[in-house]
């Protein structure tokens, strides 16, 4: 047990430690030793996350506290691990996505100024996580909550001299800033009410107060367990950029392509999903809280979807990608099939990570050109590149038997099979999003990779495959999102997670789905009969029409839709509305405060009234002060009459 924990503590410390290390000794150890250090430390702990995986499989686990912080009367807060078989599956996830990320950067940061600082931040960034998702309380999830979107901040932000990034990283912190209020909120309820931290002792205690309530209004009372998960949930919303706090992820771009990877594949926006799942012994405790999470994500996975066809910068295409697969897993979460959330979370960090690298792998190649009306033709320039881009395509379709199939399908079945109310819009709204994903997935790859190159002349004299230190991450993260999806029996339907995951009998929509579950092969062949299928086909097909037959198409549909197309390609304009209402009404609200306050309130009355107080007091005084004795004799005079007059009053 001791070697155990001295493997625990290794996951998170020593990417730390690398991170430490080319941080502060960046320009004594130089770039070589910048990565190095790490690369090293990342690959110790996906090493030793790969031995806690193992050793979870055999039936062991791990509870406890590393270090108490403070406490605090009864109340303990401490630093601790909960080593389970959903914690010990992310970090193998987390770190080996990462290390792919760290190796890949050595060829994309090649020639920046900023190399040992960017491999600083991501060490960091992957510390952070690994952190959040390895916490057995509420105090250490949150500072791993806020320690990711504080590295976030200064990886998007990380070429500060441009203002389009310096935008981003404040409209980041900002948006996340508001749903980290929500999640505050509700961590400050769960010590309010539960009296502890931990995690085992707020979920013992769970069932106890699932009738409790609580008084928000006069008159107005809601269930305890409904506002707690609803304000966590905020806290998710803002995190993994659910609808309406969807709007800093897309920006996110303005950083490095290898941050975009990390960030959108495996840590940071994933952090929210994998809380939820924590929680299921809260959320199955309030079917409100489990309708909102289902509708919030169906409505995100649509409607960023459709964002995504109208994009032609290309890592903003796959940035709504990611947001509309978060849409899947967040309903799933909805949907009580937390285990096909996360199977979905663990195949979506690998064929998104391949999406962002191959299209980083493009921009370098282009000289850092990003916008599609710019490319065409790659394939036959980068063969890898291409191939393994196709390979992300086809999982992020859903096409089998690729990973994004089977996650995808099973979320859809659960979502099918629920009877929570919504359940009926989330279905509808997946199917549309899987036909759509078809067309802006395939949209990408044709545009791209096929048809007549429309690169400049003078790049396309040097085009050429990245190098291996590019296409070698690739490689590797293209095999998981081929085969990771095999697992499907096992982790969705085997009960893979156990008790790291609780769903209640009421909402065993999973539980059935095994039930029905023959192997691999049949649900393979069963889901060739299904209309999600046949949908994500049509999309495909659709957009090898649009982008390879008639290329005239989709200019003259964009016109057809005239401002249907032009407010799904705004965004929906909710980017306006929040800079006119919050940027705009803070404006408002400072100029108010300026004028009315300071200038009417401080200066105006405190400052310059009290001067023409004390100025009148002295312009009346002076004229007592004439000099003159016969006058200051009437006015001792005066003084004594009116004393006398108030003593005989009294």
């Amino acid at each position: 047990m001791i070697a155990m924990k001295t493997l625990y503590l290794l996951v998170p410390l020593a990417p730390l430690a690398g991170a430490l290390a080319a941080g502060l000794f960046g320009r004594a150890i130089g770039r070589r030793g910048a990565h190095t250090v790490t690369i090293l430390g990342v690959l110790i702990a996906f090493l030793a996350s790969c031995a806690i995986l193992v050793d979870v499989l055999h039936g062991n686990s791990f509870n406890g506290a590393v270090y108490t912080w403070a406490t605090s009367g009864e109340t303990r807060f401490e630093i601790g691990f909960l080593i389970d078989r959903l914690s010990a599956l992310m970090i193998v996830v987390v770190s080996f996505v990462s290390l792919m990320v760290h190796v890949y950067t050595i060829g994309y940061m090649a020639d920046d100024p900023g190399y040992q600082r960017f491999f600083s931040y991501i060490a960091l960034f992957t510390f952070s996580m690994l952190m959040l998702v390895m916490a057995n309380n509420f105090l250490q999830l949150f500072f791993g909550w806020e320690a990711v979107g504080l590295v976030s901040y200064l990886l998007i932000g990380f070429w500060y001299t441009r203002p389009s990034a310096t935008y981003a990283n404040l409209k980041a912190f900002i948006v996340n800033r508001v749903g980290d209020f929500g999640f505050l909120l509700g961590i400050a309820l769960v010590l309010a009410h539960f009296g502890t931290l931990d995690y085992a002792g707020v979920f013992s205690q769970a069932p106890g107060q699932a009738g409790a309530t609580l008084e928000l209004l006069p008159g107005s009372h809601w269930l305890l367990l409904t506002v707690i998960c609803l304000c966590l949930f905020v806290g998710a919303m803002g995190k993994s950029a659910q609808f309406p706090l969807h709007v800093w992820l897309p920006d996110s771009m303005e950083g490095p392509t290898p941050i975009s990877a990390l960030i959108h594949a495996a840590t940071m926006v994933t952090a929210g999903i994998f809380m939820v799942a924590r929680m299921s012994p809260l959320y199955e405790l309030s079917q409100t809280a489990l309708s909102v999470v289902m509708v919030v994500g169906a409505i995100t996975a649509l409607f960023m979807a459709l964002i995504a066809v109208t994009q032609f910068d290309i890592k903003r295409v796959i940035a709504y990608s990611t947001l509309s697969q978060l849409g899947y897993m967040t309903v799933a979460l909805g949907a009580s099939a937390y285990a096909a959330g996360i199977f979905h979370l663990m195949t979506h960090a690998f064929f998104k990570a391949v999406l962002f690298l191959g299209a980083g792998s493009v921009i370098i190649a282009l000289h850092h050109e990003q916008d599609m009306r710019r490319m065409g033709g790659l394939r036959k320039y980068m063969p890898v590149t291409y191939a393994t881009v196709l390979v992300g395509a086809l999982a992020n379709a859903g096409l089998p038997p690729f990973a994004g199939f089977f996650s995808k399908d099973a979320i859809l079945e659960a979502v099918h099979a629920s009877q929570l109310p919504g359940a009926g819009f989330a279905y509808l709204a997946l199917l549309a999003a899987v036909f759509v994903g078809g067309v802006y997935t395939f949209r990408l790859v044709f545009y791209a990779f096929h048809g007549e190159t429309r690169v400049d002349p003078h790049v396309l004299e040097h085009l050429r495959e990245s190098p291996w230190v590019v296409t070698l991450p690739l490689v590797l993260l293209a095999i998981p999102s081929l085969a990771s999806g095999w697992w499907l029996g096992k982790v969705v339907f085997g009960n893979y997670f156990g008790s790291s995951i609780e769903v209640l009998p009421v909402h065993a929509g999973i539980a059935e789905l095994a039930a029905e579950y023959h192997g691999l092969w049949s649900f393979m062949l069963h889901g060739l009969a299904g209309l999600p299928f046949w949908l994500a086909l049509a999309g495909a097909a659709l957009a090898w029409y649009l982008y390879t037959v008639r290329t005239d198409l989709p200019k003259r549909i964009a016109v057809a839709f005239g401002p249907l197309y032009a407010l799904v390609e705004g965004k929906y304009g909710f980017d306006e509305l929040y800079s006119w209402l919050f940027a705009g009404g803070a404006r408002v609200l400072g100029k108010g405060l300026w004028r009315g306050g300071d200038q009417t309130v401080i200066d105006g009355v405190v400052v310059n009234g009290s001067a023409r107080v004390v100025g009148w007091v002295a312009s009346v005084v002076r004229l007592f002060q004439s000099g003159l004795i016969y006058q200051y004799a009437v006015s001792m005079l005066v003084g004594v009459v009116l004393l006398t007059y108030w003593f005989l009053r009294s």
